[in-house]
């Protein structure tokens, strides 16, 4: 596979990079990532277990990191110095890729049985993981448990991918690729500048929604045909689930009404499961009354099957040309919201494929928004079913473009964003001044 190098404008430039590598499969492609971000003129001091070193060796690491590879916690040269403090306190970021499950488990833990784990324990830097392992493993609920204690943690998770794996099987734990990798890199917040909203003291430890409560809706709605059949659409859930957690980070109560997905509940959010919009319409009325918050995130049917069978619709002969489908239109969730009397900050989404600013646009001022959400769903690299998504969020009185990045630090700054836009608002102290932005 041909190794497409990175843009050598990133804000990857003289950052020194503490890459962990433990004991997958795909450690094999340790050497192109170590590459590509030498060649985004990254520093970087690779780190190995154990396990490791039976799929790729020190020779080869070294050889492309231009350093020395560190993978004992005893080695008596380097420790004489404390070496695993000086490599702790002289990374800006740690990145482990390929992260197992075992390596998750231990971090979750917070074990420090290796020289890997005890650099992770012993850092300040931002600690980003990429997941690799078989798909029943990377399902696991002890897994996926540990992911979002991670997660909980302000640790950056990058992937996995699905796709085909080393076991022969199919489906997520792949971990993305090398040049996918030093992407995800460039575009997070790990070295971002601090932003407008750092300013105003609503990021770093504190927690600008602490108290406030907030509702989230994600994933698709399903109308059913008959008992068989539904009309539904692509959306994964990810980038609701995402929300929900960055608003949980951010200290709120959440409440995450979902539609029917496959997706780990994010620890500490209070899940409802809903299947058609008309269930999901309902579900959101009732828990919109008292929220302080409220992001639509859901890709919510328009329309649904006028008449519903009972039973199984069997083909005839009559129905050889074609089958006409009346349709009813679903009531709309996110404007019925921010119609209520005395409405929560209501916060839209809208997935478009052409005059994407122009449709957004409208559609915030025809439901009465506080602010809109869009991306262009044409980009088949972004959106539903992927990891990575580029959105702009539009109000009344501007918008701001938020680059192509992973569907959950995209969710951080979003919330971090509404914050700022909207404090006011959302602390309530002085309610008869506050004029909503619609």
């Amino acid at each position: 596979m041909a190794v497409k190098s990175p843009d050598n404008g990133s804000n990857l430039a003289k950052k020194r990079i503490l890459l962990g590598i433990s004991g997958g499969i795909a450690a094999y492609k340790a050497p192109a990532l170590v590459r590509l971000l030498r060649k985004a003129d990254a520093e970087v001091q690779v780190v190995t277990t154990r396990s490791a070193e039976q799929f790729v060796t020190h020779a080869a690491l070294q050889a492309v990191s231009g350093n020395p590879v560190r993978s004992d916690l005893w080695d008596s040269n380097a420790e004489a110095a404390m070496g695993h403090i000086e490599l702790a306190r002289w990374a800006d970021a740690v990145l482990i890729a390929p992260a197992t499950a075992d390596v998750l488990a231990r971090l979750a833990q917070g074990r420090a049985d290796d020289l890997l784990t005890t650099l992770c324990l012993a850092t300040r830097a931002p600690l980003l993981v990429a997941p690799a392992m078989n798909n029943v493993m990377w399902s696991h609920p002890a897994t996926q448990h540990n992911v979002e204690i991670l997660r909980s943690r302000g640790v950056v998770v990058l992937g996995p991918d699905d796709g085909e794996q080393a076991c022969g099987e199919f489906g997520p734990g792949r971990m993305r690729e090398p040049e996918d990798l030093v992407a995800d890199l460039q575009s997070s917040r790990t070295f971002s500048s601090p932003t407008s909203a750092q300013a105003d003291g609503l990021s770093g430890g504190e927690r600008p929604l602490q108290g406030k409560r907030v509702v989230v809706t994600a994933g698709p709605t399903r109308e059913a045909l008959d008992p068989v059949r539904y009309v539904s659409n692509h959306s994964s859930g990810k980038q609701g689930f995402a929300v929900a957690a960055a608003a949980r980070d951010a200290g709120a109560d959440v409440v995450l009404i979902a539609g029917p997905v496959d997706l780990p509940t994010p620890i500490g959010v209070t899940r409802m499961d809903v299947t058609s919009a008309l269930e999901m319409h309902q579900c959101a009325m009732g828990q919109a009354t008292d929220c302080d918050l409220f992001v639509g995130v859901a890709a919510v049917a328009d329309y649904r099957p006028a008449s519903p069978q009972t039973q199984k619709i069997k083909k005839t002969r009559s129905q050889s040309s074609g089958w006409a489908l009346e349709l009813l239109e679903n009531p709309d969730i996110i404007a019925s919201v921010a119609a209520q009397p005395d409405p929560p900050v209501t916060v839209g989404f809208a997935a478009e494929t052409q005059h994407t600013l122009e449709n957004a646009r409208s559609k915030c001022k025809r439901k009465r928004l506080d602010a809109i959400v869009v991306n262009d769903v044409s980009d088949t690299s972004i959106g539903f079913n992927s990891d990575l998504n580029a959105a702009t969020l539009v109000w009344a009185n501007g918008e701001l473009a938020l680059a192509k990045q992973s569907k959950a630090d995209l969710a951080a700054e979003l919330i971090h964003q509404i914050t700022v836009l909207f404090v006011e608002q959302l602390a309530d102290t002085h309610p008869e001044s506050v004029s909503k932005q619609r």
